[in-house]
């Protein structure tokens, strides 16, 4: 509707162009070769797939927006427009539209998250890596960052918490094994063995994110109880229990502790429903 105001994430592309300038006045072209990456862009990955469709457009149609760069002694650094850039080398385009911009280091990352969650072209991950970024680099506190993008201070805290999930749990959500709904579950243990033990649940068995919102409350609880009983006294391991565990783990598919005395010990094996149960009883019967 024209006249409304238009509700975006930060400033967006138009704090990257000139004042009073339409986005094609106030270009000019470089040669690509003379233009290298941001080391401050967020983004991580993209996919060859999505890549190699835009490079197809824009050997069709051209580059139709410019990109933003800042200039670096007889080259360019980019600013805005990273997949754009990859496309058109890969394109095989000779040279770039471009406007060209003075920029700190800041604010090459701000404008740079800017654009990609404008498109939201970023994983959770990444965009938490952003944020980490501005925290450690250039000093911001997450009210800063808020006003920055366009979003709370509470979602950029949210964000940032992925960052404490196990490599593994981080890598299956990078990769798009897991959802971001999936991850912040995960965040509900505290230890890191049971997000561990969860994500292979998810994995093999599919679960949906409420499925995994409910596995991780009785999981918490349960846990919360072992923990009361194994304060006295604390419980020590040998590598040769933890070995077996790992592997009664992987077979049962839930946690398994294991307790060893002088002439014996017990075994504790967690279910978390009525189906996770019939599912250890299958397979402690059929074997």
């Amino acid at each position: 509707m024209s006249g409304a105001p238009r509700r975006g994430l930060g400033k967006g592309l138009g704090a990257l162009l000139p004042q009073n300038e339409t986005p094609r006045s106030g270009l000019t072209e470089v040669p690509i070769d003379q233009i290298f990456a941001n080391p401050h862009q967020p983004r991580h990955h993209i996919e060859d797939t999505a890549l190699q469709e835009l490079a197809d457009s824009i050997r069709t149609h051209g580059v139709i927006q410019p990109l933003v760069v800042t200039r670096a002694g007889d080259k360019y650094q980019l600013i805005a427009g990273e997949r754009r850039w990859r496309a058109a080398r890969l394109a095989g385009l000779s040279h770039l539209p471009v406007v060209i911009k003075d920029a700190s280091p800041q604010e090459m990352l701000e404008l740079a998250l800017i654009e990609n969650l404008q498109r939201a072209d970023l994983n959770p991950l990444e965009e938490a890596h952003a944020f980490q970024q501005l925290v450690q680099e250039f000093g911001l506190t997450h009210e800063q960052i808020a006003a920055r993008v366009g979003k709370s201070r509470v979602a950029i805290t949210n964000a940032m918490r992925l960052l404490r999930l196990p490599e593994a749990a981080r890598d299956a959500l990078m990769a798009g094994a897991i959802s971001e709904g999936h991850a912040r579950a995960l965040l509900g243990l505290e230890a890191e063995e049971d997000m561990l033990v969860t994500l292979e649940v998810i994995q093999k068995r599919g679960l949906s994110v409420r499925q995994t919102e409910e596995w991780v409350r009785r999981l918490a609880a349960v846990t919360e109880m072992a923990d009361e009983e194994e304060a006295r006294p604390a419980r020590k391991t040998s590598p040769e229990t933890d070995a077996l565990e790992n592997r009664l783990r992987e077979r049962l598919g839930t946690k398994v502790n294991l307790y060893r005395g002088r002439r014996g010990g017990r075994m504790i094996i967690h279910f978390y429903s009525e189906e996770e149960l019939q599912a250890i009883y299958d397979i402690l019967l059929n074997d």
